[in-house]
């Protein structure tokens, strides 16, 4: 579609690159039968396609997931793997963020629980909810650095307690210090029923109370998580391993 120099420059005065892109890319011939009201239809369907591709790949960048790439529909050796795919297929329409439910993925080293949680992470962004990925170890050495700001731990606790969706990655690999255990306690406490995390980690429900110190407040940060949270295992089979074999 031919459009005036004048009107092209209304367009990205608009800031609508996209509508302006969409109408230029329009082959006169082809679109000959096409009535002008359904050529509009067509240019403006393909630029809200371009904006929101954009805007989800601006998420999943901000988010900055261990696996960007990760992806529900190429998650491999389901059934070897002993995964619920009708689950995988579940938490694909992210109904559990408006629920603001949890999601456990616990497995051994290996079985494919980051990968997972990216994955989820991704659909959450595509649905358009603000993400956010963290290793606990990284948390913690974002809370240490924290300390000597002004204001540092409340900014640190804000900026993790308004993501929409959080992945908390290694939860639980090394056991907290006092101080930091109650920081978790804080950001759990803000995140419980308004928002949805997403925990990956080896050990089992069991084990977590004693790895959070086992005392008044590992009883408070568990009552924040177990009691709306989707558990899903990811056995023992080694992705990482299988992988490496295949390659080699």
């Amino acid at each position: 579609m031919n459009l005036s120099t004048e009107t092209k420059r209304k367009l990205r005065e608009m800031a609508a690159g996209d509508l302006l892109t969409a109408f230029e890319a329009q082959d006169d011939v082809v679109s000959m039968s096409l009535s002008v009201e359904a050529r509009i239809e067509l240019a403006v369907d393909q630029a809200h396609g371009l904006f929101m591709n954009t805007k989800t790949n601006g998420l999943v960048r901000r988010a900055k997931l261990r696996y960007p790439q990760a992806d529900l529909r190429t998650v491999d050796r389901i059934e070897e793997r002993g995964l619920n795919q009708p689950l995988l297929a579940q938490l694909a329409t992210c109904h559990f963020i408006e629920l603001n439910r949890n999601l456990v993925f616990q497995g051994f080293t290996g079985s494919g629980k980051s990968y997972l949680a990216c994955a989820v992470a991704k659909q959450a962004c595509i649905h358009r909810y603000r993400t956010g990925y963290v290793r606990m170890p990284d948390l913690e050495e974002e809370w240490q650095q924290a300390i000597n700001k002004p204001l540092g731990q409340q900014k640190l606790l804000r900026k993790y307690a308004n993501y929409s969706v959080m992945v908390l990655d290694e939860w639980l690999l090394d056991p907290p210090s006092g101080e930091f255990t109650r920081f978790i306690f804080e950001l759990m406490e803000r995140r419980y029923d308004t928002a949805s995390t997403i925990f990956c980690t080896q050990y089992k429900q069991s084990d977590w109370h004693a790895r959070l110190g086992a005392g008044a407040l590992a009883d408070a940060i568990m009552d924040r998580i177990v009691h709306n949270t989707i558990w899903v295992e990811t056995g023992g089979f080694n992705m990482r391993e299988a992988y490496s074999n295949a390659g080699g």
